[in-house]
């Protein structure tokens, strides 16, 4: 099989022939059919969140069930499934206390490589799944089966982007109805916060970002203000807006110091700051704390938004086919594995959403 290796961070990735051993126990493979190409995975491949080469990046995909490895009963072959990072015990203290997404449990694939060159290096399944390849091997909690009416390139969304942006504002910010909602970038975590604030009945949802064509597409997913996010004046807007209190929730999506400095300060007293964004693994930044004290304010950080997959996807899928939540509108563009540099390239430049490998 195909996959497009990093053998050098910041280099072109190398789409090559490579080997995938058997799946071991509770093991699945699945033969992909889309992945989409996440910030993070960018945030891996250079070398931001680890030194390890050579590795495949990729972690938001959907396919179809090839094998399953000794003792695996949550899939059977011919299954078509989403493929998510998100791995559960189902034992550990984190698990039976409704934290799976916290999961701190064992895991072979944890130690073990299924994935090497031709010549027998081992290659590093980035982020869990490695999905930049035309087959992976994941632990079994990592997949879900998905409804055959689902396509995949949709599906793909839902193992990360979507539940990432959509649970930040759902389960950890816990968005309640009338509640403002400041979303810090429009991306693709930035615009599923958007809809989750929507979902969860914010009365006015205020989007924040560099580009003016983003704000364009989070105000046709609900956002009812935008800001340009480099401007003087931010503060004042979203103060004028919120009769000068600020608002009961900010989400930030971005992997950015300077956008949490920003979201600080659009807070109200009491207000909750939820960090949905990624930035480098040693990034830093100072806190005022008295007045962040004084003022009684919340910051969270969102893993994954805190989502379940067995409990969150289904629900997202309902919305989906009910029309109440968007996921075409999410698609940039579609490319070829063998085009995946320029997908990659893309992606980096900020002209998608996201672009979709598809095999």
């Amino acid at each position: 099989m195909k996959a497009a290796v990093c053998y050098t961070f910041g280099a072109p990735l190398v789409v090559e022939e490579v080997v995938l051993d058997p799946p071991q126990i509770g093991e699945v493979r699945i033969k992909l059919a889309a992945t989409a190409i996440c910030h993070s995975d960018i945030h891996t491949l250079h070398g931001e969140w680890s030194p390890f080469l050579p590795l495949v990046a990729g972690h938001e995909s959907a396919g179809v069930v090839q094998e399953i490895g000794p003792g695996v009963t949550l899939v059977t072959p011919g299954d078509r499934v989403i493929v998510s990072l998100l791995r559960a015990c189902g034992r550990c203290f984190f698990c039976v206390r409704g934290q799976s997404y916290l999961c701190e449990g064992d895991f072979a694939l944890n130690r073990e490589h299924r994935l090497h060159t031709t010549t027998g290096q081992p290659i590093i399944q980035g982020i869990f799944v490695g999905g930049f390849a035309e087959e992976v091997i994941v632990e079994q909690s990592q997949v879900l089966r998905i409804p055959d009416e689902l396509p995949f390139d949709r599906a793909a969304l839902l193992a990360c982007g979507v539940i990432t942006g959509v649970g930040s504002a759902v389960h950890v910010a816990a968005v309640a109805p009338g509640m403002t909602v400041v979303v810090i970038g429009a991306g693709g975590v930035g615009l599923n916060a958007i809809q989750g604030a929507r979902l969860a009945g914010a009365t006015w949802i205020i989007a924040l970002d560099t580009l003016e064509h983003k704000l364009e597409i989070a105000r046709q997913f609900g956002a009812t203000h935008t800001l340009i996010a480099a401007q003087d004046d931010v503060r004042a807007a979203v103060l004028g807006l919120t009769d000068q209190r600020g608002a009961d929730v900010v989400i930030i999506s971005v992997g950015s110091t300077a956008a949490v400095e920003q979201g600080l300060k659009l807070a109200r007293k009491g207000g909750t700051i939820t960090l949905a964004g990624l930035p480098q693994w040693k990034a830093r930044m100072p806190l005022q704390i008295s007045e962040f004290a004084f003022g009684g304010q919340r910051l969270l950080g969102s893993h994954m938004g805190s989502s379940r997959l067995a409990v969150d996807v289904p629900w997202l899928i309902a919305l989906y086919q009910q029309g109440r939540l968007k996921l075409d509108e999410l698609i940039t563009n579609r490319y070829a594995l063998s085009d995946i540099n320029a997908a990659i390239a893309s992606t980096e430049r900020g002209e998608a959403l996201r672009n979709i490998i598809e095999f």
